[in-house]
């Protein structure tokens, strides 16, 4: 009875750990190995391929490009989507007429499917009758429609600013509602006594506010971090990475090798697993989670 007893807890958390491991762990394993694996674009497996789909993979002459393309959209997307949740959640914390309905209208993006959040992005920008080209041409911005001036995501000069837009304007309301959280946590006690010391506002915020909302804005941001990097639909709905591969990321080549070599997208799919690992170590170490706040 007492070695039963002491089973006991693997009937509450023995289904959550079979599920995990079904769901995480099995796909995990069969990545890697697929990954040494030679495998017909029909998904037969014709048998061990050593390293040589890592070999293939990292001799390809975009690789370089493409995985430094992809540090700088996680990078970019993340940071503008905080920077801009950050305002928007003090805002959306203040009363003022038609806060609710403010709040409301802010989850329309994220409530939204991201993919056809970035098909209207692309046909808005249309380089014939995009709407926006429609502006730019009434604001004479561009000289006629058609052109390569109008095609906004024709250049990867245009177009990455285009793609990250797009993911911070898809991104920002989950990050403003999480932050939104952490505001409703803090103590009003707090703010008052800052007020008595004859902190300023800026103070308050930059002493008091932040620190506090650390927890938050960690959970959010790192979230943040594993969705962009792992975004597909926008950039693929939007360019396909074209032109060339100048505005594909390594999910959007892990695709694409998927159609023509099975066994290098697998290896692909494990650099990104890792580069994954990677920056969620990093933006533990520097945003110091586990770190008490003063």
């Amino acid at each position: 009875m007492r070695r039963l007893r002491a089973l006991e807890p693997l009937a509450w958390t023995g289904p959550a750990v079979v599920l995990i491991a079904v769901v995480v762990l099995w796909p995990v394993v069969e990545m890697i190995r697929s990954s040494f694996l030679k495998i017909s674009r029909w998904g037969v497996v014709q048998g061990t391929n050593g390293t040589a789909n890592y070999e293939k993979l990292f001799d390809e002459k975009d690789f370089a490009d493409i995985m430094l393309r992809s540090v700088v959209w996680v990078v970019a997307v993340v940071a503008l989507t905080v920077l801009i949740s950050l305002a928007l959640a003090q805002l959306f914390n203040q009363h003022f007429p038609g806060r609710r309905y403010a709040r409301w209208a802010l989850i329309a993006p994220w409530a939204a499917s991201v993919l056809m959040t970035a098909i209207i992005f692309k046909w808005m920008l249309d380089p014939e009758v995009g709407v926006i080209n429609q502006i730019r041409l009434k604001l004479g911005l561009i000289d006629a429609l058609g052109g390569a001036s109008a095609d906004q995501l024709g250049d990867a000069a245009t177009a990455m600013p285009w793609l990250v837009f797009v993911a911070v304007f898809v991104s920002v309301p989950f990050t403003t509602y999480a932050l939104l959280a952490g505001l409703a946590t803090i103590p009003s006690d707090v703010y008052e006594a800052a007020r008595m010391d004859g902190a300023s506002r800026l103070r308050t915020y930059w002493s008091i506010t932040l620190p506090l909302l650390r927890p938050a804005l960690t959970v959010a941001a790192l979230i943040n971090v594993m969705n962009v990097f792992n975004s597909f639909p926008i950039i693929w709905a939007m360019t396909h990475g074209q032109p060339g591969y100048s505005t594909a990321t390594s999910t959007i080549f892990m695709f694409i090798l998927k159609n023509r070599d099975i066994g290098e997208s697998a290896a692909m799919s494990v650099v990104n697993f890792a580069m994954v690992l990677v920056l969620t170590a990093v933006f533990l170490k520097v945003s110091r989670w586990n770190k008490e706040v003063a």
